[in-house]
């Protein structure tokens, strides 16, 4: 009897009360990729296109954060910036890695900033790709996104605010993302991370200003001029902001540039983190 093995599911680790489910791919210099925050998200789901190519010349670590995924830990754990950043510490401890260059998506992106910001002895470079982190009124795309409600025709609706190519939405996609958000107790969980009223979730995700300034970090910036959820202008406004940034934007490109233009951007992210 075959059993078919999600290729979400990678490697399990247990770091005090909660267990990270985690790819560890290649070697090299350590890269890590922080996922975004739509329903039913994985690593795999958010990076499956990147890890390949990125493994090919470092080592690619990238986990399902707390609250998402095939990860677990106790349902009334807070999950708040600092818990997410520790959680992320955890892992590279266990893993003996010193330091990492971080590809944040998102909420990833802003997590990518809380550690680089809490410990940037830890951090080399930053990739930051439609990323959250600044305080700004919520989009309604983004509003969309956290308010879910599971059903074909919500996820259908979702598929359309994440990408400017909608040919790529196909009935096969909508179903597996859909299946995915219904997985489990996947929804209670995603429910309880960003409640109404949702700008709450984007003023937690925010960094004030100074902290941005202070972050000295060779950073770069990703943006779809396209994005319906996190709005090309938080970009522009971060990258004004962060001393040592530079903003590279795709048009006719959504919320998933790492899926829209998957070859143009691991080039980019290779060039900046890899081959300089």
């Amino acid at each position: 009897m075959n059993i078919t093995v999600s290729p979400e599911i990678a490697n399990q680790i247990e770091l005090g009360e909660f267990t990270l489910n985690y790819h560890d791919q290649g070697q090299g210099e350590p890269i890590l990729l922080i996922h975004g925050s739509g329903p039913g998200v994985t690593a795999w789901a958010n990076w499956r296109g990147i890890i390949p190519t990125l493994s090919q010349k470092a080592r690619v670590i990238a986990p399902d954060m707390l609250g998402f995924g095939y990860t677990t830990c106790p349902p009334d754990m807070a999950l708040t910036p600092a818990t997410w950043v520790q959680s992320l510490i955890s892992l590279l401890d266990a893993l003996k890695i010193d330091r990492v260059s971080v590809v944040g998506n998102s909420f990833g992106g802003a997590i990518a900033l809380a550690l680089a910001k809490a410990h940037p002895e830890c951090v080399n470079r930053l990739v930051l790709m439609g990323a959250a982190g600044i305080s700004a009124p919520i989009s309604e795309g983004l509003e969309k996104v956290w308010g879910y409600t599971p059903s074909l025709e919500a996820m259908k609706g979702l598929m359309e605010v994440f990408a400017y190519d909608h040919s790529i939405i196909t009935e096969d996609l909508v179903r597996m993302r859909y299946e995915a958000s219904i997985r489990a107790d996947v929804q209670e969980r995603f429910a309880r991370l960003f409640p109404a009223p949702r700008q709450n979730g984007v003023e937690m995700l925010a960094l004030a200003e100074s902290d941005l300034k202070s972050i000295t970090k060779k950073t770069l910036l990703i943006h779809g001029l396209n994005d319906q959820v996190i709005p090309v202008e938080w970009s522009e406004r971060m990258v004004r902001l962060l001393p040592h940034a530079e903003l590279h934007t795709y048009g006719e490109c959504g919320h998933w540039v790492q899926i829209e233009k998957a070859a143009e951007f691991s080039q980019l992210v290779s060039n900046f983190l890899i081959n300089n």
